[in-house]
C-alpha cells in the first residue's frame, strides 16, 4: 500500500511541475520537450529526489514510445517503406555504421575499453525518433525531403538496435564468446521467422477484426481493441528480444492501408502525448548534474560530435544519396542529437560490466544534452541551411520550383487545391465538370502517380513552400483552397499564400473550428470547419425539403458563415456532454431561466441587468409561444418570461442571482416542460 502511495504521490508530482514547466516553455514559445527535461533532472535521484525510483513510471515513459512509433507507422504504409529501402537500408545503414565508428574513436582515446567503447558508440549513433517526429509534425515538415529521409534513417536506427542487444552479452563473456556466438546466431533466426509469421498472420487478421468490431459501433469496444493490438504488438518484439517500439511500429504500417487509419489515429493520440511527455520527465532524471564538473571535457568532445559531427557526417552521407545541398544538411541538423534507445544500450552495458558508472555517466550527459538542444536545432533547419549555402541552397529549391512552373506555365484563372487526398479529389471533380481549370499539390507519391495516370492535374509538391506555390501559379489563379488534415501544414499553406498574394481568396478546411480563429488572423479568407459545416447543411437540406424558398434558405445559411457561426457555437451541453476531443475553445454554454413573480429581474429592463459584466449575454427570449433574439436592452422583463443565456463557461450562479435573487435558491435550474399562456404584447 505504501509502495501505490509513493507511485501515485510521484505521478502527482510530475503532472503538477510539468503543468507549470510545459506552461512556462509555450509562455516564452520554446519546445514543450526542454520543460519535461527540465522537471526530470530537477526531481530526479541526482538532484532534489523528490520523484520515487519506480519502474512503473519509466514503464509508461516506455509506453509512450510505442505509442510515438503506433503512429509513424500508421503514417508509412508498407510500399512506403518499400519504396523508401534504399534510405532506410543504404544510408541508415552506412550513417549506423559510421557513427558508431566515430563514437568509439573518440571514446577509445579518452580510455574507455574497447568493448564498452563499441556499445557506448553505438548509443551516439541513434537518434531520438520521439523529439525528432514530434517537432517535425509541429512545424509540418514530416512529409518534407528532409523529414522523408530523417524518417529512413530513423528506422534502421531502431533496427540497428537489435544486433547491439546480442554482442553485448557477447563481447561480456571474456573469450567463451564462440558458443555464445553461435546460440546467439540461432535465437536470431529463430527471432526472425517468429516475427515475420506474425507480420503474414497480422497481416490476414487485422483488417477483417477491425471490420467486425467496427460493427458493433461502440467507441470504448474500438479504443480498447486498438490498445491490444499496439501493445501485443510490442509485446511480441519484446519477447522476441527486439524493441518495443520496433512491434509497434510494424504494427501501425499494417494498419495504415486499412479504412480505419485515421480513426486509430485520433483515438491513440491523447494515451501518446500524455505517455510521451512522462518519458521526457524520466530521461531528466537520469542525468547527474554532479557529474559535470569533473567530467565537462568528454562531454564537451560528446556533444559537439553529436550535434556538429553527427549533423555533417550525414548530410555528407545524404548528399551522396542524391540529395541537394540544403535538404542534405537539414537532414543532417534534424538528427544531431542522441536518442532514447541508447539509454537501453547503456543500461545493459552497465549491469553486464561493460560501462562503469561514471563512463555511463558522461555518455548519457552528452545525450541528454544533446536532446535538450535539439528543438531549437530542428526549428531553425532552414534558416541555418539558408545561411551557410547562401544562394547555391536558394538556387537549387527555386530550380524545383522553376521546373514545375514551365508544366504548368499555360493555366490560369484556376483553383490551386493543396492536398489532393478524398476532400481534394472530390473538388477536382466538381471543378473539372464544371469546366473549372485546378491544379493539385501533394506529397503522398502514391496519390500523385495513381491520379496522374487516371489524367488528373496533380503534382507532387510541398505546398508549403511559397515558391512551389508562386510555381503553380499563385498570381494566377482565383483561389487557393487548403484541404491537408494536419493543421499545422495548413497554417504554414495559409501564411505562405498570403504573404505573397494579398488579394486572393483563401479558403481552408479543418475538422473543427478550434483553430478559425488563427487561420483567419494567418491570412484565410474563409475557413470551413467540418464539425460545423456539416450541422449547416443538414439545417440547408431541411429547410429545401420544407419547401422554403431557395432564395430564402440561401440567406439564411450565408448569414451564419458570415457571422462566424456564432449562432451554432452556441448549444446545451447537457449533464453529461458528449466527448468531443475538437471542441473549440470560442464554444459557448446554453442555459434558460424562467422568471417567477418574486424574481429581482421582473420589471427591470435586461440594460438595467448588467449581465455582461459577469461574462453572461441575454442570447434569446421566449414569451407565450414567441421567441425572440437579440432583444432590445430597454425591453422590460415579465413573469415567466424563459430568458436564454449564453456564457463560454458552465457557471451560470452569478448572472442567476442578478435574476432571480440571492434569496431565491429554490430553483438553479429549471427545465420549460409546461405550456404557459401566451402574451400578446412585447415590450421593446
Amino acid at each position: 500500500m505504501e509502495h501505490e502511495t509513493g507511485l501515485l504521490q510521484g505521478i502527482l508530482l510530475l503532472l503538477v511541475m510539468s503543468v507549470a514547466a510545459v506552461g512556462a516553455f509555450r509562455l516564452f514559445k520554446l519546445p514543450p520537450i526542454l520543460g519535461y527535461l527540465l522537471v526530470g533532472a530537477l526531481t530526479g535521484e541526482y538532484a532534489l529526489g523528490w520523484l520515487p525510483a519506480s519502474h512503473a513510471i519509466e514503464f509508461m515513459g516506455e509506453v509512450g514510445v510505442v505509442f510515438l512509433l503506433f503512429a509513424i507507422g500508421l503514417e508509412f504504409s508498407v510500399k512506403q517503406f518499400l519504396a523508401m529501402k534504399t534510405t532506410v537500408l543504404g544510408l541508415g545503414g552506412l550513417q549506423v555504421v559510421l557513427s558508431t565508428l566515430a563514437g568509439f574513436s573518440i571514446l577509445y582515446f579518452f580510455g574507455m575499453d574497447w568493448q564498452g567503447a563499441i556499445i557506448a558508440g553505438g548509443a551516439l549513433a541513434l537518434s531520438s525518433t520521439a523529439i525528432v517526429v514530434k517537432q517535425l509534425s509541429d512545424q509540418g515538415e514530416m512529409r518534407a525531403r528532409h523529414g522523408q529521409l530523417a524518417l529512413g534513417i530513423l528506422l534502421f536506427q531502431d533496427i540497428a538496435v537489435v544486433p547491439f542487444l546480442i554482442i553485448i552479452p557477447i563481447l561480456a563473456s571474456d573469450g567463451t564468446g564462440e558458443a555464445s556466438t553461435s546460440t546467439a546466431a540461432i535465437e536470431m533466426l529463430i527471432n526472425i521467422f517468429t516475427l515475420a509469421g506474425m507480420l503474414l498472420a497480422a497481416h490476414y487478421v487485422l483488417r477483417p477484426l477491425f471490420h467486425h468490431i467496427s460493427k458493433a459501433q461502440s467507441v470504448e469496444l474500438f479504443n480498447i481493441t486498438v490498445l491490444l493490438v499496439a501493445l501485443t504488438a510490442a509485446w511480441t518484439t519484446q519477447s522476441l528480444g527486439l524493441s518495443l517500439a520496433l512491434g509497434a511500429f510494424l504494427a501501425g504500417m499494417l494498419l495504415s492501408d486499412t479504412e480505419y487509419k485515421h480513426q486509430i489515429e485520433s483515438e491513440i493520440r491523447p494515451f501518446r502525448d500524455i505517455l510521451m511527455g512522462v518519458f521526457f520527465v524520466v530521461v531528466g532524471t537520469k542525468l547527474n548534474p554532479g557529474v559535470l564538473p569533473d567530467l565537462w571535457l568528454p562531454i564537451l568532445m560528446l556533444v559537439s560530435g553529436l550535434t556538429l559531427g553527427k549533423a555533417i557526417l550525414i548530410a555528407l552521407l545524404t548528399r551522396l544519396f542524391a540529395a541537394d545541398n540544403g535538404t542534405s544538411l537539414r537532414t543532417g541538423l534534424v538528427l544531431a542529437q542522441g536518442g532514447e534507445f541508447g539509454f537501453a544500450l547503456l543500461a545493459l552495458a552497465l549491469s553486464n560490466d561493460l560501462l562503469s558508472n561514471a563512463e555511463v555517466q558522461s555518455v548519457l550527459a552528452a545525450i541528454i544534452i544533446s536532446m535538450a538542444l535539439s528543438p531549437f536545432i530542428i526549428r531553425y533547419n532552414d534558416t541555418v541551411s539558408r545561411k551557410l549555402f547562401g544562394d547555391s541552397y536558394l538556387k537549387q529549391r527555386y530550380k524545383a520550383a522553376h521546373d514545375f512552373s514551365l508544366e504548368v506555365k499555360e493555366l490560369e484563372k484556376h483553383v490551386i487545391i493543396c492536398g489532393y487526398r478524398r476532400i481534394g479529389q472530390s473538388l477536382s471533380r466538381i471543378l473539372q465538370e464544371q469546366g473549372i481549370p485546378y491544379i493539385g499539390l501533394e506529397l503522398d507519391p502514391d496519390i500523385v502517380t495513381k491520379a496522374w495516370e487516371a489524367g488528373d492535374k496533380v503534382y507532387f509538391a510541398d505546398a508549403t513552400r511559397p515558391e512551389i506555390l508562386i510555381a503553380a501559379g499563385l498570381y494566377r489563379a482565383r483561389m487557393v483552397v487548403v484541404t491537408v488534415a494536419d493543421i499545422e501544414s495548413a497554417k504554414l499553406i495559409t501564411a505562405a499564400a498570403r504573404k505573397k498574394q494579398q488579394t486572393i481568396p483563401i479558403l481552408v478546411r479543418t475538422r473543427s473550428d478550434l483553430h478559425m480563429n488563427e487561420l483567419e488572423q494567418l491570412g484565410a479568407t474563409s475557413v470551413l470547419p467540418e464539425t460545423l459545416e456539416a450541422s449547416l447543411i443538414i439545417a440547408e437540406r431541411v429547410l429545401e425539403q420544407l419547401g422554403l424558398p431557395t432564395e430564402e434558405v440561401s440567406e439564411v445559411v450565408q448569414h451564419i458563415r458570415a457571422d462566424g457561426y456564432r449562432s451554432l457555437k452556441s448549444y446545451f451541453h447537457g449533464e453529461q456532454p458528449e466527448k468531443n476531443k475538437d471542441r473549440a475553445l470560442d464554444d459557448s454554454f446554453l442555459h434558460t431561466v424562467v422568471l417567477q413573480p418574486n424574481d429581482r429581474a421582473v420589471g427591470k429592463t435586461i440594460g438595467e441587468l448588467k449581465l455582461e459584466n459577469v461574462g453572461v449575454f441575454l442570447k434569446s427570449i421566449k414569451r407565450g409561444d414567441i421567441r425572440g433574439d437579440s432583444p432590445s436592452p430597454t425591453m422590460k422583463l415579465l413573469v415567466d418570461d424563459c430568458l436564454v443565456l449564453e456564457s463560454k463557461s458552465k457557471d451560470f450562479q452569478t448572472a442567476e442571482k442578478r435574476l432571480i435573487g440571492a434569496g431565491n435558491t429554490k430553483k438553479e435550474t429549471k427545465e420549460i416542460t409546461e405550456t404557459r399562456p401566451p402574451v400578446k404584447l412585447l415590450n421593446k
